[in-house]
């Protein structure tokens, strides 16, 4: 059958949309260019934000018309939720007429048989769901190839699941338990995306600080992907505040093809707040981390995750997370309004008493703050000559390319003739709170 598949929300989302596919082709499936030419359409979708309920509900309402035409061309067609959205929501799903498959982020080997299913005749006047949505705590896909679009970048699973249970979380329910894949078969798959010509690999785990198998931490296997000829970066996100271990900081200070970059969810910077989140760090605790991290690893950059209005969050609250930030001083930060999750412990125990307004203005007053700090720290490399990775052309500006440095901060500069991947030496001139700009080899510079 003729199978579209669409990703919302995170890294872990995009990992798996390439384990979906390639079990999809391998069981003899084709991967349709748009939704037109599909039988099958399947969304995998994010459950963290209440966002991402809207969009995909939204889109779901837009294939009505399509099942209608299809019914009278008297064509199968199915339309499957994948991911943590069809694990934690998979109940309100069942209720969408237009979705007829539910399968969660365990189970994807079952699609094909699933659809498969799916697509014999029914009597009556609505299919039957098709549904797997059981957490497991040992599938880790080993064995399957991931399906990845050409690019620089390519996202690797280490770990799957997560033990944390941050009261405002959804991810131990939709992704289940932690588990880790063997080092000998990520080293591979390693060794497989430098022979296909990825430059870059980004290490992927809900607290990688956590992987653990035959006796090798993630400190092992980062310095083990490292190593492997052909790969020039390596990533990783997302580590855990309370137990990051020092070979972890050496590992990343000592080897220079792993990025001085470190994404540090700090979620809030009020102590009585992040115990409510049962974060198990105060705020001195992160920021004397944050002092370490910068003395073992000169030149770093952070990034975080900032939460706003969770339950009960008072304005002195906020002051500390602004004074958290402004102690920290990351580079970036994604930064959202608290909303509630079905199922997490803070769904159970707490009111969702801060009011939209509220969450409004203070997720404003933290926006520009971090555009304040990160427009300074961006200003500070004016000047400086930079190792960029390319990884493509603007889509805006043409005869511009984007490129990354060694700690993700994107770049543009004037078109070098160079391709994807390769590495180039640029003088910085211009900064952004998000962008720097740069004057490339050919001394050309790009100006806004």
């Amino acid at each position: 059958m003729n199978i579209f598949l669409e990703t919302y929300g995170c890294q872990m989302n995009v990992a798996d949309s390439e384990l979906v596919r390639a079990i999809l082709v391998k069981s003899g499936h084709n991967l349709a260019k748009s939704v037109d030419d599909a039988e099958v359409i399947l969304i995998n979708a994010c459950a963290i934000r209440e966002n991402a309920y809207r969009k995909i509900y939204g889109r779901l309402d837009a294939f009505r018309p399509l099942q209608r035409k299809m019914k009278q061309d008297q064509r199968p067609f199915i339309v499957g939720i994948l991911g943590c959205m069809a694990q934690n929501m998979k109940a309100t799903l069942f209720r969408h007429p237009v979705v007829n498959l539910i399968v969660g982020p365990d189970n994807y080997r079952a699609l094909p048989s699933l659809i498969n299913k799916a697509a014999l005749p029914q009597q009556g006047k609505r299919k039957p769901l098709e549904i797997e949505a059981n957490l497991s705590e040992e599938e880790t896909y080993s064995g399957i190839t991931p399906a990845r679009f050409d690019g620089v970048n390519a996202w690797v699973t280490v770990m799957r699941g997560c033990d944390n249970f941050c009261t405002f979380c959804v991810v131990p329910y939709t992704r289940g338990r932690e588990r880790s894949r063997s080092k000998e078969e990520i080293i591979e798959e390693v060794h497989d995306l430098a022979r296909q010509g990825f430059k870059q690999v980004t290490l992927l785990g809900q607290n990688v600080n956590s992987y653990r198998t035959d006796g090798a931490a993630f400190a092992d296997l980062l310095l083990a992907a490292a190593e492997v000829q052909g790969i020039e970066r390596v990533r990783f996100t997302s580590p855990h505040p309370k137990d990051f271990p020092e070979p972890l900081l050496e590992a990343i200070a000592s080897h220079p093809k792993i990025c001085k970059h470190i994404h540090l969810p700090l979620q809030s910077g009020s102590d009585r707040i992040l115990k409510l989140m049962d974060r198990t760090y105060t705020q001195d605790e992160f920021i004397r981390l944050v002092e370490k991290i910068r003395a073992v690893i000169p030149g770093v950059s952070l990034t975080t995750d900032l939460i706003t209005g969770f339950p009960s969050e008072t304005d002195l609250d906020h002051q500390e997370t602004i004074a958290a930030m402004e102690a920290a001083r990351f580079n970036s930060a994604y930064i959202f309004k608290y909303s509630e999750r079905k199922g997490t412990i803070a769904a159970r125990k707490y009111s969702d008493d801060v009011s939209p307004e509220v969450k409004t203005k203070r997720i404003v007053q933290l926006f520009d703050l971090q555009h304040e700090i990160a427009l300074e720290l961006n200003r500070e490399k004016i000047g400086q000559t930079m190792t960029v990775l390319i990884e493509g052309e603007s889509d805006k500006r043409p005869g511009i390319q984007i490129g990354k440095t060694d700690g993700n901060m994107t770049v543009m500069f004037s078109e070098t003739g160079l391709a994807p991947g390769e590495m180039i030496q640029i003088e910085m001139t211009e900064a952004s709170p998000s962008v720097l700009t740069g004057r490339n080899l050919d001394l050309t510079v790009l100006s806004f």
